[in-house]
């Protein structure tokens, strides 16, 4: 049976990425089910992404083809996770990042659903050999890991358990990509995935830079807000160098490779995330923008709303 004759999708988990997934899924016509083990979290999340959808085709910026209204209808909410699953082509997990607790939680999903309905995961650290361990079945499981917040930035990494049937993952990637994520599909797990990977070494090699007195923290945020950033908000690392040489990539390592291998290999150990040295960036990164709330969720707010714009923007384009 193809994605398109299956509607019923249920959310495990009813916390920021659990109510994301189910917006997200509703903007594809899908009908979701949201489950919360808490009483009445579930409904709560209900009521918060019915404020979120409606404040979102305020602005012009609902996705998909049916109104807030129609989005709202094809949602529920349960207490029981056995009424939640009925009828699941496809379950998203979204509980908190703890092994134990998602290995139980797909020990449970796997006694109430039939053999052929698919279990994802969104955890972003935990390989799926380790989380679906404890599945019997574990053909039909995956990483679906998106990045937050997934309704404005599209990317999800389909990662494949060892077990993974092929079939899985191109079904899967049939509906990420009918509900308007884009999805990218890993052929097999490694620590950090993807883009946790290119995010760590980003992150590692501008820590460094800080900590060695090269740079400033706000300006090793320029280095990629109005420069790296510009180009791959539309670009990614491999069709930049493309084209940035006359004769494509092969054309820009010959002509800087040997620089980049230089450079590579002046890079420092990976850095103290938390010792005496990192205690100047961290008061730095305050000075900028203090660590209390009001002051975070208003960053937090203004970069929403940037990514809602630039998402308008690269749809247009």
């Amino acid at each position: 049976m193809s994605t398109a004759d299956m509607k019923i999708i249920t959310v495990i988990g009813s916390g920021l990425i659990g109510r994301s997934w189910s917006m997200v899924f509703v903007s594809g016509g899908y009908t979701v089910k949201i489950y919360d083990n808490q009483p009445g979290q579930a409904a709560k999340a209900i009521t918060e992404i019915r404020k979120q959808l409606e404040e979102l085709e305020g602005a012009g910026m609902l996705r998909g083809e049916l109104t807030a209204t129609q989005q709202l209808a094809l949602l529920s909410s349960y207490d029981d996770m056995a009424k939640a699953l009925e009828g699941a082509f496809f379950v998203q997990e979204c509980v908190f990042e703890q092994l134990e607790v998602k290995q139980s939680v797909f020990q449970d999903i796997e006694r109430l659903v039939g053999k052929d309905v698919t279990l994802s995961s969104s955890t972003s650290c935990l390989v799926p050999s380790s989380v679906f361990s404890k599945v019997q079945n574990r053909s039909r499981c995956l990483v679906s890991h998106p990045v937050n917040p997934p309704y404005y930035v599209k990317l999800v990494e389909l990662v494949p358990h060892p077990e993974t049937a092929a079939t899985v993952m191109d079904d899967t990637h049939a509906l990420m990509t009918k509900v308007g994520q884009a999805p990218v599909c890993l052929k097999k797990e490694i620590d950090g995935f993807a883009l946790n990977r290119v995010q760590a070494a980003i992150i590692a090699e501008s820590w460094r830079l800080v900590q060695d007195g090269i740079i400033s923290v706000k300006d090793i945020d320029l280095v990629m807000s109005e420069g790296l950033g510009m180009r791959y908000a539309f670009i990614g690392p491999m069709e930049t160098m493309h084209l940035n040489a006359p004769e494509g990539l092969q054309d820009y390592m010959k002509r800087y490779g040997e620089g980049i291998t230089r450079v590579l290999n002046s890079f420092g150990p990976v850095p103290d995330f938390s010792g005496e040295g990192a205690k100047s960036i961290f008061n730095e990164m305050r000075e900028l923008i203090p660590s209390d709330q009001q002051h975070l969720s208003a960053r937090i707010q203004r970069r929403d709303q940037l990514l809602m714009s630039l998402a308008k923007l690269k749809k247009e384009h």
